[in-house]
């Protein structure tokens, strides 16, 4: 008679027979709540805590997936990349950085920009990786987000941008400044032609985009709890000299003091858009 061992996935035998289950990478824990929560669980609740609805960060790819219909979509200038303009070089070289980055990540800079349809809608989608340099606007973001505005000029066709960023990016110096003019311009063209253009906010929104296209939206919406500002809070209480209230810079206290129109939930955040479409298409 023929003995198999046959091991159950995620089990490790030794030599003495002893088992060991693997679990490292299985369970997560809340940020919030400290709730153990199983991956896949949290994968199949599109990132959202099913305990406390705490949202953990999506990655860009995933955001297009979850707001494209069928996760379908073509992207736009994947290739394109910075050219370190400036010989940038802090703790290392800012051209060593891009390629680290470029090869964990798989992307060619921050953003990736995408056309398909929502909820049967043509629409443009951008959407920024915080993964990348902290989602850092440089050239290459502020080049994309302009080309995908001036495609929706020229089709006729809305503009969604997922905001997820520590703002504009040092090593590119005042280029990247640059990009908030250049992005804020040809906003101004989209809304003179009448195309809307919806910013989504998430966890984090700082700096340089917050002080730019983030907060030019014809609807700006954000997720629960979403850190959105443009200074720290900490550079903030030191220049006032004032102690902040609680909550200050997220979602929901902008949402109450006028800087936001809504405070969606992950969940809803694709029907949300879609009914905002048809309100401003109507």
């Amino acid at each position: 008679m023929a003995w198999f061992n046959r091991q159950q996935p995620g089990v490790e035998g030794s030599g003495d027979g002893e088992k060991r289950v693997r679990t490292e990478g299985l369970w997560l824990k809340c940020e919030q709540c400290g709730q153990i929560i199983w991956k896949k669980a949290l994968d199949d609740n599109l990132q959202v805590c099913p305990q406390c609805e705490f949202h953990f960060k999506l990655d860009a790819r995933a955001r297009l997936a979850m707001l494209f219909d069928g996760g379908v979509y073509e992207e736009r200038d994947a290739d394109m990349v910075s050219t370190d303009p400036l010989r940038f070089v802090d703790s290392k070289r800012y051209s060593d950085r891009l390629a680290a980055m470029q090869e964990a990540t798989e992307l060619s800079d921050a953003l990736i920009s995408g056309a398909g349809t929502l909820e049967g809608r043509d629409v443009n989608i951008c959407a920024m990786e915080l993964k990348f340099i902290g989602g850092s606007m440089g050239s290459v973001v502020g080049e994309k987000i302009t080309r995908a505005i001036e495609d929706s000029i020229d089709r006729r066709v809305p503009v969604i941008i997922v905001s997820a960023s520590g703002g504009a990016r040092m090593q590119e110096g005042a280029v990247s400044l640059m990009q908030l003019a250049k992005i804020s311009s040809a906003l101004m063209r989209l809304d003179e032609a009448g195309v809307p253009y919806i910013s989504v906010l998430t966890d984090p929104t700082t700096g340089g985009v917050t002080a730019s296209f983030a907060m030019l939206g014809d609807l700006n919406i954000a997720e629960p709890k979403a850190l959105i500002g443009f200074a720290g809070p900490r550079v903030i209480e030191q220049t006032i000299r004032q102690k902040l209230p609680p909550g200050f810079q997220r979602s929901e206290f902008l949402l109450e003091h006028g800087m936001l129109d809504a405070v969606v939930h992950r969940k809803e955040m694709k029907p949300y858009i879609a009914r905002a479409l048809d309100f401003m298409a109507a």
